[in-house]
């Protein structure tokens, strides 16, 4: 792990930017030296670690004491798509615009995007964790068909905060089955681009024994800053 860039923010945390391999990455860590639970954090559909949504997620988290990392996955953020996956988004920005079916779209663009980006988190975390200040236990936070997969194959990460926006493919439907992990679960309930229902089903899948679902009134973008707090609340209970 290489780090390219790094500041010390108004709170203390530091804000580290690094590579691994051709891995893009951020890292931030708190104030304090003693080592900190690490959490990844991954945006939903693999938008940039960049988002300014998951920017401030993350500094918020890290002050709270943890460390935080979030990677760009193989097609997103910065790094190169394949022209496959620039056609199937071509085609599903066509498909959303003509009022069509996008089911078997989504499934065709985010599956492939699961299956390429578990194996860079694992490999990110094997060189997170071997980092003096990042210790564990391992949370997830944010993209629920990503954090899916990755609770499933990843023994190392112990609670999992899911965020509902988003397409779910039907494999991770599936192992949500698999999931036993305490499981926050984040739902908007006007979400336009989010069955409800659909979401209400794949909670009631997890198999974790403790699961809560917070539901809040609004559209995808809205979920309340106090939810960042709940959080908190919630990774401390299985963290620490």
């Amino acid at each position: 792990m290489h780090f390219t860039s790094e500041q010390r923010l108004d709170d203390g945390v530091l804000e580290r930017e690094f590579t691994l391999g051709e891995i893009p990455g951020t890292l931030w860590t708190p104030g304090s030296a003693a080592p900190a639970p690490l959490i990844l954090m991954a945006h939903n559909n693999g938008l940039p670690k960049a988002q300014p949504r998951l920017v401030a997620r993350a500094r918020q988290t890290a002050a709270y004491g943890y460390a935080v990392a979030a990677i760009d996955a193989p097609g997103c953020g910065d790094r190169p798509r394949s022209a496959a996956d620039e056609q199937t988004r071509a085609e599903l920005r066509r498909a959303m615009r003509a009022g069509e079916p996008v089911d078997e779209i989504f499934e065709s663009l985010v599956g492939p995007l699961v299956e390429k980006a578990v194996p860079e988190w694992r490999t990110t975390l094997d060189a997170l964790l071997a980092l003096p200040g990042v210790g564990g236990p391992v949370g997830y936070s944010g993209w629920t068909a990503l954090g899916i997969r990755l609770a499933v194959a990843e023994p190392r990460i112990a609670a999992a905060g899911f965020f509902a926006g988003g397409y779910v493919p039907r494999a991770q439907r599936e192992e949500a089955r698999q999931v036993t992990v305490p499981l926050l679960f984040l739902l908007q309930w006007d979400d336009e681009g989010n069955p409800r229902q659909r979401a209400l089903d794949l909670f009631d899948a997890f198999g974790s024994k403790e699961k809560t679902l917070h539901a809040n009134p609004g559209g995808h973008t809205g979920t309340p800053w106090f939810e960042v707090e709940d959080g908190g609340r919630f990774f401390g209970r299985h963290l620490r």
